[in-house]
């Protein structure tokens, strides 16, 4: 069996909605990218999940038809990107979304068969039913009740064969302000062809965590509490042994030496004449970490601040605290704008 899925919709004909002509991309929130909210089974998972590290925590429980899948995970996915798309053509969006099945199964890389509604209709549902307890703020609020990952959906039409034509939903108070926030990271398309729930846990904590640098180690260990796997440590090392053999994780190499994982940036390029102005390369989050430290200043714009400071200065071995300290400094100073 060949590692990857095929493509199945080549002509990427649900491009022609709008609202994706301005972010074609999908996003993956900073949170559940971090931490394991999602099953990796690919049976009803009726487990009760509890999580910690570095003083977060978070319990997520099962509805009638078991926890989410990180299959299921495709439509937040989806919700997320569309939303971001709406902000970016200076739309204000709504927690209540409505798209059509088919749009998002193709954009997901799904077959669009009558096996492929169904299924749809099952992960709205465990969606839904799946209850999170956690003390991590997104959009720097802390939301400490339990609630499910969409708060409800319905199925604006069917067809005679009781398919979902259409389908409307509204997101989680937790997920909604995390989008609001961009506390998000874009991922590769090609995450949509991994046919295993442990490679696309993996990748999101390769895109986490490396993200565009050069480089990311973790141990064994802790790379399989951070994936949410429940298997022996043994049968961990297994599975991973596998994704060694094709390594075709998008965008990152993997190896392993001495129970330390590495994962490796395919695309990264080490500094040059020409995009020296541009280096050194920030993290997503950080820009979010930056609007905390210097409230209603553009973010963007104190960059380009900072970046025309540096180039005067010996290259900032922490790139990232640096400007968020350059951030502080200058609302310290002058304040809001």
């Amino acid at each position: 069996m060949e590692p990857l899925l095929p493509v199945r919709h080549k002509s990427r004909d649900f491009f022609v909605c709008d609202i994706f002509q301005t972010l074609p991309y999908f996003k993956d929130d900073f949170a559940s990218m971090e931490h394991p909210v999602f099953s990796l089974s690919t049976k009803p998972d009726m487990r009760v999940l509890h999580y910690e590290h570095n003083g977060n925590t978070i319990t997520i429980k099962p509805g009638y038809d078991g926890l989410a899948t990180i299959h299921d995970k495709d439509i937040l996915l989806y919700c997320a990107s569309y939303l971001r798309a709406s902000i970016a053509a200076g739309h204000t969006p709504n927690q209540k979304i409505r798209f059509t099945a088919y749009d998002l199964l193709v954009s997901t890389n799904r077959l669009t068969n009558g096996r492929s509604y169904e299924r749809f209709k099952a992960a709205l549902e465990r969606l839904q039913g799946t209850v999170i307890q956690t003390n991590i703020k997104t959009g720097n609020l802390v939301i400490e009740e339990g609630f499910g990952l969409i708060e409800w959906w319905r199925a604006v039409k069917e067809d005679k064969k009781g398919r979902v034509i259409a389908a409307e939903i509204k997101v989680s108070d937790w997920f909604y302000n995390s989008v609001l926030s961009n506390e998000l990271l874009t991922i590769n398309r090609d995450y949509f062809g991994l046919r295993k729930p442990i490679e696309r846990r993996i990748y999101e904590l390769a895109r986490k965590h490396c993200g565009e640098n050069q480089s990311f180690k973790i141990g064994l260990d802790n790379l399989q509490k951070k994936v949410g796997s429940s298997s022996t440590p043994r049968e961990f090392r297994r599975l991973f042994s596998r994704l060694l053999e094709t390594n075709h994780l998008p965008d990152y190499a993997v190896s392993i030496s001495d129970n330390m994982v590495a994962f490796t940036n395919r695309n990264w390029r080490p500094p040059t004449s020409e995009n020296q102005h541009t280096w050194p390369f920030l993290k997503p989050e950080t820009f979010a970490k930056a609007r905390a430290a210097a409230p209603g200043w553009d973010v963007y714009a104190l960059e380009q601040e900072w970046r025309e400071w540096i180039a005067k200065k010996e290259p900032a071995k922490r790139p990232d605290a640096a400007f968020l300290a350059f951030c502080r400094k200058r609302f310290q100073k002058r304040g809001r704008p």
